[in-house]
């Protein structure tokens, strides 16, 4: 019978593979080593690599000058955490809420949208509200509809001035631009190579401070590594991409 199939495992037991080794709490953000893939709170592991370049947990050397362009946000893993610890989401959803208030900024949207999508599914299931598997797949399709023409607008916004550091390669007429906070370095260069009508992207190389940034970071943890307490816009300089020997 299913319910001799059922086993209970207990959140103690698995609590080792689901915490941060350096703050010692459930994962925040959750963000991997890709030498190791030993995984952390992204704010534990920015903080620490700021003096060290080796993993927190096995000691590898991650990278010898630039470990920060070596570690990736590990969505698939924070979604679990969020799956198995009750409650976690929605408690980091009220704090990241409240520090924004604190500092009077806008709340971003992700936040926003996280929350009420949460609460709105919580409050469904205590009201005893039951959906039909019709009318599931029609409001799930209306939802995708939206998010796809929402065109990440609700996403925190980062402003950017793209500026052109080499005489090989001209400026853009319209340097300024504002995207989405989960935009890549990769998206940047594929804007410019079409705007430049360059024949591929990987001609390019994106620079944050003289220092060149890896195509799968996001405009946020740019942002939260190379521009801290600087002011808005972001500054980067784009170039031909140099072969290194």
């Amino acid at each position: 019978t299913p319910k001799m199939l059922t086993r209970k495992i207990k959140l103690w037991d698995i609590n080792a593979h689901i915490t941060c080794r350096l703050c010692n709490g459930y994962l925040i953000d959750a963000t991997t080593v890709t030498e190791c893939l030993h995984t952390f709170c992204r704010s534990c592991l920015v903080k620490y690599l700021e003096e060290n370049n080796t993993c927190p947990t096995c000691r590898i050397v991650i990278h010898q000058s630039h470990p920060l362009q070596y570690i990736g946000h590990d969505r698939t893993m924070q979604d679990i955490v969020y799956k198995l610890v009750p409650g976690l989401q929605e408690a980091e959803m009220k704090k990241q809420r409240e520090f924004y208030h604190k500092l009077g900024m806008e709340v971003p949207g992700d936040i926003k949208g996280e929350t009420c999508s949460t609460k709105q599914h919580l409050d469904s299931h205590r009201n005893g509200e039951t959906k039909t598997d019709d009318n599931s797949n029609k409001e799930t399709s209306e939802e995708k509809q939206e998010e796809d023409n929402d065109y990440h607008r609700s996403d925190e916004q980062v402003s950017i001035c793209l500026e052109c550091n080499s005489s090989k390669l001209r400026g853009l007429k319209r340097k300024w631009i504002r995207c989405s906070a989960q935009a890549t370095v990769l998206h940047l260069k594929k804007f410019i190579a079409k705007k430049l009508n360059l024949s591929s992207f990987n001609e390019l190389d994106i620079l944050c401070n003289e220092e060149i940034l890896g195509k799968d970071h996001t405009l946020k943890f740019v942002v939260v590594t190379r521009w801290r307490f600087k002011k808005a816009p972001l500054l980067l300089h784009y170039r031909p991409k140099m072969d290194l020997l």
